[in-house]
């Protein structure tokens, strides 16, 4: 029996031409999408974590230092652990090393730029906005820029990186890396 070929009933019937890489290509995209949605939930959840515990944090210091200062602290101290945290445990990725924590770090003061722009936003346009409707801008702006930063962090800042066969001498081929790309 030919490949695609299947019995039923005594009766031999023929899969379309491709239907086993279509569904090879269905499964690998599945697998895809489970792995970025599982990797997204990692860094919801991280992200929450890290910013519960700065605000606990924040409330702490606050006590014994003036505001500002404490405020600089945390950020700083939950910018460099939330990196450290989405490298290793979202991303698989290992230690993100000083670029890494520079380049999330860059994403941060980003975000601050969005949601601070999103409340001057609200600010000027409804000037005796009640709470409910600030924190709704704010909870909005803040989900927007935590989906953008997964994606920045996901596809620049901690890629994957394509492996790089090497030769029988151990030297790198860039004939065979061009060919696996």
């Amino acid at each position: 029996m030919n490949r695609g070929a299947a019995k039923v009933s005594g009766m031999t019937t023929t899969a379309p031409r491709g239907a086993a890489a279509r569904e090879g290509t269905t499964m690998n995209g599945l697998r895809l999408i489970h792995r970025h949605a599982a990797s997204f939930v990692r860094f919801s959840g991280l992200g929450s974590a890290v910013t519960l515990a700065a605000s606990a944090a924040l409330a702490l210091l606050s006590q014994w230092i003036p505001w500002m200062a404490a405020n600089a602290l945390t950020t700083i101290a939950s910018t460099v652990a939330a990196t450290e945290l989405h490298a290793r445990v979202s991303f698989g990725h290992g230690r993100p090393g000083l670029a890494g924590h520079v380049k999330s770090a860059a994403t941060i003061a980003v975000g601050w730029l969005v949601t601070s722009a999103a409340l001057g936003a609200l600010a000027a346009l409804r000037p005796g906005a009640g709470l409910v409707l600030q924190q709704t801008v704010y909870l909005s702006a803040t989900a927007l820029v935590g989906t953008g930063r997964y994606l920045v962090l996901r596809l620049s800042v901690f890629a994957e990186q394509a492996p790089r066969p090497r030769t029988h001498d151990g030297a790198w081929s860039r004939t065979a890396y061009d060919a696996a790309a």
